[in-house]
């Protein structure tokens, strides 16, 4: 067993860590504590973290109120098997994420992860149209530029070129990818956006179980924000060719993008809806599947009456009660104008990049900051540029962006922008 000293040594010798190589690690920083917005290294720096933990500490760290509910369910009850056995915290979380949905949501299936949730999402589509008698509907469409999880269902429908798994291209399903909208509103909205789009699924929609996208906001694939109106002639164009809609919320919901889930945005009701990342405000693993009562009822429909997934920490009942707090204490929160006040400042703020020659584009939505550059960065000297300025983020190849949590203040989310403006300029 190692000494305290000497964990850190062993942790670069022994433990992977995302995306990372084992033989030639990249560096990494030990974090003491976290407080508020800021993460305290072991060395003793301080950093404001204007990355919520990859987007879920929408509440900071170190939440009374949160940390109050995992007190107060650990002392009844940390884990039970959700198999034959059921328990308060998941029936609440599960009426609440009901309550906030897009309207018709009526079904939920509690997962371990949001990369889970989308393995749960296609097989719950998949599932449908075997008990329709309509097997031969057993494909995806998605659009290009998309990010959906590491587990192989989602990787399968993740971008071919950008999403990072093109080493397993061989071993994936074959699916559908339409082209991206370009347009990030309305107004620069025309019909060419939903060509490739229509082309595909009016071609194919015998063969296809489901559309599968990010709503409004692509993640880890791009960062690209694009059009409601895309989402609205997806959802128009699924109903017409007969297949099911799945949107993938699990970075763009619980606020993010400005509305509590980003489909909202285009006044848009899914089929199946994914969700994750702030669910539980950054506790503790859990996501969970949204589904209609149209669908519900598709996949019993041919008397099974089983949804062939059953993970062994589903609706673990800690993670529930803390999800649980997490959305009472967003919804009693000024969270809308949080997140408002956030997006003016970033737009305000980063705006002078534009005016770099190494600048791509700028762009803002909710509380969601990007710069594009037109070259890949060095991501180790751009984080520790980052860090001298009392900044964490983690960007990745030619972006730099900020996802920070909602409570952040002024003052700290001016110290984040400048960081990114000094690293780009």
């Amino acid at each position: 067993m190692t000494t305290q000293p000497d964990w850190q040594a062993f942790e670069q010798a022994h433990v992977w860590h995302p995306y990372a190589s084992m033989l030639d690690p990249a560096p990494v920083y030990a974090v003491k504590s976290a407080e508020g917005v800021r993460l305290t290294f072991e060395d003793g720096r301080r950093v404001i973290d204007g990355m919520a933990s990859w987007w879920c500490a929408i509440h900071g760290y170190n939440v009374p109120e949160l940390n109050a509910a995992i007190g107060q369910q650990l002392g009844s009850m940390a884990h039970v098997m959700f198999g034959g056995l059921t328990h308060a915290p998941a029936a609440l979380l599960a009426e609440r994420l009901l309550g906030i949905a897009p309207p018709g949501m009526q079904h939920v299936f509690f997962a371990d992860s949001g990369s889970v949730s989308v393995e749960v999402a296609i097989k719950m589509a998949l599932q449908y149209w075997q008990a329709q008698g309509r097997s031969g509907k057993s494909r995806l469409l998605t659009i290009r530029h998309g990010y959906h999880g590491d587990t192989f269902g989602a990787m399968a429908v993740c971008d071919p070129v950008s999403g990072m798994h093109h080493l397993f291209a061989d071993q994936l399903p074959q699916h559908f990818f339409a082209d991206a909208p370009g347009a990030a509103s309305d107004e620069a909205w025309d019909e060419q956006q939903i060509a490739s789009f229509r082309s595909l699924i009016e071609a194919h929609h015998n063969e296809i179980a489901a559309v599968i996208l990010e709503p409004i906001v692509q993640g880890a694939g791009g960062m690209r924000f694009y059009a409601p109106e895309f989402l609205r002639q997806v959802r128009r164009l699924c109903d017409a060719c007969n297949v099911l809609l799945i949107v993938d919320e699990i970075a763009t919901g619980f606020g993010r993008t400005g509305t509590m889930f980003a489909c909202e945005q285009a006044q848009v009701t899914p089929d199946i809806m994914c969700v994750g990342k702030a669910l539980t405000g950054g506790y503790m693993t859990l996501a969970a599947v949204l589904c209609t009562a149209a669908v519900c009822e598709g996949i019993h429909a041919d008397g099974s009456g089983v949804l062939m997934h059953g993970p062994t920490f589903m609706a673990n009942p800690l993670a529930c009660a803390v999800a649980l707090a997490s959305l009472d204490l967003l919804l009693a929160t000024p969270w809308q104008q949080r997140v408002a006040k956030i997006e003016q400042q970033l737009q305000l703020e980063l705006a002078p990049c534009r005016e770099s020659t190494r600048v791509a584009d700028v762009r803002v939505k909710g509380a969601i900051g990007v710069i594009e550059m037109r070259e890949p960065m060095d991501m180790g000297r751009v984080q520790e540029a980052l860090i001298a300025r009392g900044v964490w983020l983690r960007p990745f190849g030619r972006l730099l962006y900020t996802m920070p949590p909602f409570v952040i203040s002024e003052a700290d989310l001016r110290q984040v922008t400048s960081a990114m403006c000094s690293v780009a300029q």
